[in-house]
């Protein structure tokens, strides 16, 4: 019963070992990872953002002229 017992155990950690809930080294890294490429996707997306609704320049808009500073009327 004892070596059943000593067998069931040694399966039992390595399946510890393997699960991320019970492993904190490769579950940091993991989330560590995770925060790493979700920094960047979202840097990514704000600087597309920014240069998709860039200034484009100054619009040539025509202004009536009686509205200048020196108005010109007709």
């Amino acid at each position: 019963m004892s070596h059943e017992n000593h067998e069931y155990q040694q399966e039992l950690e390595k399946m510890k070992n393997m699960d991320y809930s019970y492993n904190k080294v490769s579950s940091s890294r993991f989330l560590f990872y995770v925060q790493v490429i979700g920094f960047v996707l979202l840097l990514f997306t704000v600087f597309y953002e920014l240069w998709a609704n860039r200034y484009q320049g100054k619009p040539d808009i025509e202004i009536q002229s009686s509205t200048l500073y020196t108005p010109e009327y007709k």
